[in-house]
């Protein structure tokens, strides 16, 4: 067996170490060097592209903001401008140029899109053309573009929306359109976006995705992974967002009454779900409403 090179030996191996290197390594290629930094450049700049492409707050000129506003190939697009046009509301009276668009855009196909809309919309309650079109999204198909919608038909004055406030409080319950076995799931206690995948469930030859309709956090997971399941079973229950929970009770202190105690209730509790401002916020609400029904004749 070979010996290794110690101290004080004074072999030709051991006071030559650099000789050892140099046979044993070959130098980079100035071909592999330049391949080399620029896939370390690659690697550096994709989270940058991506930021620059996702990143909402980017600022957008009034030329970029009609281009994106009335680009039908990228939704996100139409997303970033509607709210840079929400930032500017209130403080730029040219940003009325857009209005007509804004309203166009209640009937968009993308969910992501009306709900942002729904958003601006409320950021300019004198703009009249904005109220109507907020009370035919009353009637949405999703139930964030309805919340949305209801919330900012408050800031005109308008409690139409109350029961879609309501409805904000409540979690979401996720249920299988078909008998089947599940295959995945999610886990309790995990954050989750809008249309974030919950489980997927096998069902006739074909796997379907079984997704949140609210942003928040999976309270439970009531299926276990290859449980069979029939049709209409439960899955999950996913608590929503608190930011949300917070804007509706925001709501509710100005146009709730008493019958929306029940649903107000459960966020007062001193529990780790639920952070304080949320709590605090609730007794908030709680006490407005006890206090307009006492003023009532």
């Amino acid at each position: 067996m070979a010996s290794h090179p110690s101290i004080g030996d004074t072999s030709e191996a051991a006071t030559q170490p650099s000789l050892v290197r140099s046979s044993s390594h070959k130098r980079m290629s100035t071909r592999n060097r330049l391949l080399f930094f620029l896939t370390a450049w690659l690697i550096a700049l994709m989270p940058f592209l991506f930021w620059w492409n996702t990143w909402f707050g980017r600022h957008l000129s009034d030329r970029q903001i009609e281009e994106y506003l009335h680009d039908q190939k990228h939704p996100r697009h139409i997303q970033h401008a509607l709210v840079q046009i929400g930032e500017r509301m209130g403080h730029d009276q040219g940003t009325a140029r857009w209005y007509p668009d804004l309203i166009k855009l209640a009937t968009y196909p993308v969910e992501e899109v009306r709900n942002t809309d729904a958003w601006v919309m409320g950021q300019d309650n004198a703009y009249a053309g904005f109220h109507p079109a907020l009370l035919a999204m009353l009637q949405d198909s999703s139930a964030m573009v309805r919340g949305n919608a209801a919330l900012s038909l408050v800031r005109f004055g308008d409690a139409s929306g109350r029961p879609q406030i309501l409805a904000l409080l409540q979690p979401a319950t996720i249920t299988v359109p078909a008998a089947g076995r599940i295959v995945e799931v999610g886990k309790a206690g995990t954050p989750i976006r809008q249309n974030g995948l919950v489980a997927k469930l096998e069902t006739g030859g074909q796997t379907i995705e079984l997704r949140s309709p609210i942003a928040g956090r999976i309270r439970t997971m009531t299926a276990a992974p290859d449980a069979g399941v029939s049709a209409g079973a439960e899955v999950a229950i996913v608590d929503p967002d608190t930011n949300q929970v917070w804007e509706a009770l925001r709501a509710l202190y100005l146009i709730g009454q008493v019958d929306d105690l029940a649903a107000i209730r459960p966020y007062e509790r001193e529990i780790p779900e639920v952070p304080d401002s949320v709590r605090q916020q609730a007794l908030l609400t709680e006490k407005a409403i006890r206090e307009k029904a006492t003023a009532q004749p």
